[in-house]
């Protein structure tokens, strides 16, 4: 009984990988019809999409290791 509530526990850790995804795939998006619209500022758009994807990508790796300690470390 105990290891499947921590099983789901660590599913539920983990879907904030989805929402990370969702969230690039929808900033991608739109950094690609800002770039399509205004191409001069290109550069300053990429830098942009490239440190707000990499801060979303963080709050995946955090849930990761979310789900890793609960799956390890929570008997």
């Amino acid at each position: 009984m105990t290891g499947s509530i921590i099983a789901i526990g660590a599913g539920i850790a983990l879907i904030c990988g989805l929402g990370a995804g969702i969230g690039i795939g929808i900033a991608t998006g739109k950094a690609v019809e800002a770039i399509a619209r205004q191409p001069e500022v290109a550069g300053q758009i990429r830098t942009t999409l490239i440190l707000g994807a990499a801060l979303s990508e963080a709050t995946a790796i955090y849930g990761l290791i979310g789900s890793i300690l609960i799956i390890f470390l929570v008997k």
